[in-house]
């Protein structure tokens, strides 16, 4: 790969941690600072873009009043890209329904979304050591908020299902969610929507719930 020269732009981001590293300049004293973070490997190094140059200033006598640009009109970048030609898009007709969306994953080396085993989460559950109690002034509970945390973690990431139902996650966790049940567990899952840090859906004949991404990652 040929080395940049001149002036670059170097990336990292790490959703779990909430890192965002962004460092700008010169590219070997980019390269410099990346190597001094113990960056070398991860992230990405780019050209930076170069900024619109503001046009030459005109005069009275070569340009006529009607012509000077309104202050209000936005000033465009130089160089705005090659000129769309949609011609080079690709056109992929197939009759309504056609779409085999498991066989589409399958051929592309990816699993659909599984159905957990309720007997099976309850065992992962109990197989956990103790998670650390969630760290956040609107919750009520903690320790049963840090529990379902780690619950609909396993069923999205394992499984790559949305979330469960009510009845799911009192049947698999009600132990580890102070003892909750029925009416009382729905209310304490609609406080947690209500803070945003549980989804909704809608279906069949129960809700069912689902993390919000910044409360799985812990950021809410």
């Amino acid at each position: 790969m040929t080395a940049l020269r001149g002036q670059v732009r170097y990336r990292f981001r790490a959703d779990d941690h909430d890192v965002n590293v962004v460092i700008e300049g010169e590219a070997d004293w980019v390269a410099g600072k990346v190597e001094e973070l113990g960056l070398v490997g991860v992230g990405w190094t780019m050209p930076a873009g170069s900024a619109p140059q503001p046009s030459p200033p005109r005069t009275a006598d070569k340009t006529p009043a009607a012509e000077a640009p309104s202050p209000d009109e936005p000033t465009l970048p130089l160089d705005m890209g090659p000129t769309p030609d949609p011609s080079r898009i690709p056109v992929v007709r197939r009759p309504i329904g056609q779409l085999n969306v498991a066989e589409r994953l399958e051929a592309t080396g990816l699993q659909g979304p599984s159905r957990p085993d309720a007997i099976g989460l309850m065992d992962v559950l109990e197989d956990m050591d103790p998670p650390h109690p969630v760290q956040s002034v609107t919750s009520v509970d903690p320790m049963a908020e840090a529990w379902l945390r780690e619950l609909l973690e396993v069923v999205v990431r394992d499984h790559g299902m949305s979330g469960l139902s009510t009845e799911d996650i009192e049947e698999i966790a009600s132990s580890k969610l102070g003892g909750r049940e029925g009416t009382t567990l729905e209310v304490w899952l609609e406080s947690l929507f209500a803070a945003g840090k549980l989804v909704k859906i809608h279906g069949g004949d129960d809700t069912g719930w689902g993390p919000s991404p910044k409360w799985l990652a812990g950021r809410i």
